[in-house]
């Protein structure tokens, strides 16, 4: 039994490795940046402070808008970071293929700076409401939670009738797959294994990828998202 276990192991282990060097630079070098931004996270608050979203730092007279770029990268948690590998992987090997490496790039910047600003204005809506500045300074967005999520959108909107899980006990969708990662940051963050910003940052990636992938991603007809699309072939 422990054999078996082992050479499924390492099998896994070959099949990332093969998929990451069949992969595009775009995947990559997201990977590289991950990994070097967990190392970098190690200096603790100051680096949270420049290079994760805090949302009082984001308006006058502050206004560090790059932290919208560089917040994605910044995990704090090991676990995090295997997640973020794990994701990377399944866009190398289910998702690039079909949309080429420049639409991955073009929606890992929509995904990032789109995350980053509705789980920002969240707070700050919210420290309006409340008046507790904590809302606007000991919140710390970073990480790649919210792209998870929009990788999940994308791929319920790609192939979401195939099975996830299909056994006599459990059938799962990919369909379903959306709501399972928002369930698991809720349950990540309930724990304490990961920030409490995770789930507003996965609603966020919800939101965020399906308007872009229903409106907004170019076709191969030229139309824009999937409306645009079946707009098109109704004109056909």
């Amino acid at each position: 039994m422990k054999m078996a276990n082992s050479v499924n192991i390492s099998q896994i282990q070959n099949q990332i490795v093969v998929v990451l060097r069949n992969s595009s630079v775009v995947v990559k070098a997201i990977l590289v940046v991950v990994c070097l931004m967990y190392l970098l996270s190690f200096v603790g608050e100051p680096i949270l402070n420049t290079l994760a979203i805090t949302p009082g730092y984001i308006v006058p007279p502050n206004f560090r808008i790059w932290t919208y770029v560089t917040h994605g990268f910044l995990e704090t948690h090991l676990w995090n970071v295997a997640a973020d590998i794990l994701t990377l992987v399944v866009c190398g090997k289910l998702i690039e293929p079909l949309w080429g490496a420049l639409e991955m790039l073009l929606f890992f910047g929509v995904a990032n700076v789109g995350v980053g600003l509705v789980s920002a204005v969240w707070y700050l809506t919210v420290y309006v409401a409340t008046s507790n500045i904590t809302y606007l300074f000991d919140v710390h967005i970073h990480g790649l939670s919210g792209y998870i999520a929009c990788i999940a959108v994308a791929l319920k909107q790609t192939m979401g009738d195939y099975d996830l899980i299909n056994t006599s006990f459990l059938k799962l969708r990919i369909k379903q797959l959306p709501m399972l990662v928002l369930l698991w940051s809720v349950i990540m963050a309930v724990t304490g294994l990961s920030s409490g910003v995770y789930p507003v940052m996965t609603t966020a990636g919800i939101f965020v990828s399906w308007i872009y992938l229903r409106f907004y991603q170019k076709q191969s007809d030229n139309s824009r998202g999937e409306i645009g699309r079946a707009s098109c072939r109704e004109r056909v």
